[in-house]
């Protein structure tokens, strides 16, 4: 039951009003181990968020994050250094993320300078050699900088720096939304060869839904901070019950003209409300809706409709069969 809220500074009176952003709001899941789960959603619906709350990169307002028996969430400073070996992400912007002043091998070596610094210099350069073929990459580029590189070979650059502590759990925050299409599928296809080798866990974080059919085990949809469908992959994009999980999915452009022609879409009435108002959870359950943005209102709840398969309680939706009536 994992928060993350950001009070705003709304205008408005003399001196305005804060009110929560309420970016997480109540998210609970398992992962296995070397389980992927894809997490999808419009912009803003709180996938990045999740993820720096999971790490801890940014404090939770409330809930838990138990890894291995401990608390991420609580853990003292020294316990966090100890679980950061588990732990780790790689970003969207592979350059952004890369000090520009730092050789490839310099940055693939600073997560082993901060929980292994009992290693010699030597040390470090041979982990950084040994790992950087395992992505792709040539040891002959140790000595290049982020700017001589392309932009898929950064982003194995920052999938080495994560891979070197050898972790656990590594989290890609739209790790191959920034590549083109056919430096995506290297990245992918890298990704769960890493995952095989190494029985890593993962979370995939993405708006393409395409690329999270491919590497996810399940996948989880948010909707303004909370889940409206977590299911097995397959349930997920052969059977969505959730009219937001169809929309997505409608959504997504089909490459055989006759195909997209003859398939039938699936509409969502409405803009995208302000995540700042307390209704707009309630998008797809209006008969739970009390029209006061000041109130407290009612949570769609989870509720299980097939093995496995989580979806939140919603309004039924005119001719759309199998939908779950709340």
């Amino acid at each position: 039951d994992m928060k993350v809220h950001f009070p705003i500074q709304i205008k408005g009176g003399l001196f305005g009003k804060r009110k929560p952003l309420k970016a997480v709001n109540g998210v609970s899941f398992d992962l296995k181990p070397g389980e992927t789960l894809g997490v999808v959603g419009e912009s803003g619906c709180g996938k990045s968020t999740l993820a720096r709350g999971v790490l801890r990169l940014i404090p939770p307002t409330a809930g838990t994050v138990a890894w291995l028996g401990k608390d991420i969430a609580r853990a003292s400073r020294s316990e966090m250094d100890g679980l950061r070996d588990d732990l780790q992400i790689v970003f969207q912007d592979p350059l952004a993320s890369l000090d520009p002043r730092m050789t490839i091998g310099a940055s693939v070596a600073e997560p082993l300078l901060v929980h292994e610094p009992g290693l010699s210099r030597a040390d470090r350069e041979a982990r950084v050699r040994e790992i950087l073929p395992r992505v792709g990459l040539d040891p002959a580029l140790i000595n290049r900088y982020p700017h001589e590189l392309s932009g898929g070979q950064n982003q194995r650059v920052g999938i080495a720096r994560a891979m070197i502590l050898k972790p656990k759990l590594v989290i890609c925050d739209e790790a191959v939304s920034a590549l083109d299409v056919s430096v995506q599928a290297q990245v992918v296809d890298l990704l769960i060869e890493l995952q095989k080798e190494f029985g890593l866990s993962m979370i995939f974080i993405s708006h393409d839904l395409a690329v999270v059919r491919q590497i996810s085990h399940r996948v989880m949809v948010l909707y303004l901070g909370r889940i409206v469908e977590l299911a097995d992959r397959n349930a997920i994009y052969e059977d969505a019950r959730h009219p937001y999980t169809q929309g997505l999915i409608a959504a997504v452009p089909n490459a055989d003209p006759r195909g997209e022609r003859a398939r039938e879409r699936v509409k969502l009435i409405g803009d995208l409300p302000s995540p700042l108002d307390s209704r707009a959870a309630l998008r797809f359950l209006k008969s739970k809706l009390v029209d006061d943005p000041d109130v407290d209102q009612y949570q769609p709840q989870l509720v299980e409709v097939g093995q496995n398969h989580w979806v939140a309680e919603h309004d039924p939706a005119p001719g759309a069969a199998g939908l779950l009536v709340n």
